[in-house]
């Protein structure tokens, strides 16, 4: 059985009067491997965004810090105080536009999701709390995620994916999509109306979701998602693999 290879957007780290880091945290990696596939660390380098596609079976855009809001035409929220390297932010926009110009199965998480949307020539809400307000806490640090209930549209590609019209899910944001980007649809939220979920119809497989399955180890839930990546991944890789092979050069190196 063919393992795909699914490139993960890096994050950079800066230490004081040290070398940078390339890296993304090991819960994505291990969440592809269990799912069957080949993870690989794409550091930055949005110019060769598209050539990389060629090499990929798939995409994970990983969550991380705030997008700069001027990537979406806002102006910055007094709460938006940290945001991603803009070399990370560069590097994820190219990521999340080649792949779904190249119908390359991308998964996006958290804020891989909202990049998604911006590039869409979608926006956020900034700050949940003051300019959307709700009882539910969506915000939490990773090493104690809040949880809520998260509601499944029905007839997309999402609740294809999952048996149950309603999850449970662990939360940690404090941004979320405002205004949806072009072609993409809402596939989960929330029941305060925070978007929990989009898709493109249109894409063998271009999803996000705002929660975090990679660290919801065991859970069916994540297991089905991530099941479900791989396995567009593993059909991608082998369209192309059987493309190689029917063509000319294919052909001739079969000989």
């Amino acid at each position: 059985m063919i393992k795909p290879i699914i490139g993960i957007g890096s994050d950079i780290q800066s230490p004081a009067g040290k070398r940078e880091l390339s890296f993304a945290y090991l819960t994505y990696a291990e969440a592809v491997r269990r799912a069957g596939a080949i993870p690989l660390l794409v550091p930055p380098q949005p110019e060769n965004a598209t050539e990389m596609m060629d090499t990929l079976d798939g995409l994970l855009l990983a969550g991380g810090e705030d997008c700069d809001p001027a990537a979406y035409g806002q102006a910055r929220h007094p709460t938006v105080v940290e945001t991603m390297d803009p070399r990370r932010q560069a590097n994820d926009l190219a990521l999340a536009h080649a792949a779904r110009e190249k119908n390359v199965p991308t998964f996006g998480i958290c804020l891989g999701m909202q990049v998604m949307n911006i590039d869409a020539g979608g926006t956020l809400i900034q700050d949940i709390d003051s300019q959307h307000g709700t009882d539910i806490a969506h915000a939490s640090i990773p090493e104690d995620r809040a949880r809520h209930g998260v509601l499944i549209e029905q007839g997309t590609q999402l609740s294809g994916y999952l048996s149950e019209p309603e999850l449970d899910v662990n939360s940690s944001h404090h941004q979320a999509i405002r205004d949806v980007g072009a072609g993409l649809r809402v596939s989960a939220h929330a029941p305060d109306g925070i978007v929990e979920g989009l898709e493109d119809p249109r894409h063998p497989f271009y999803l996000g979701v705002q929660w975090h399955p990679e660290d919801m180890t065991g859970e069916q839930s994540a297991t089905s998602l991530f099941g479900a990546f791989i396995e567009a991944a593993r059909r991608h890789a082998l369209a192309k693999r059987q493309a190689t092979e029917l063509s000319p050069v294919g052909a001739k190196r079969s000989e």
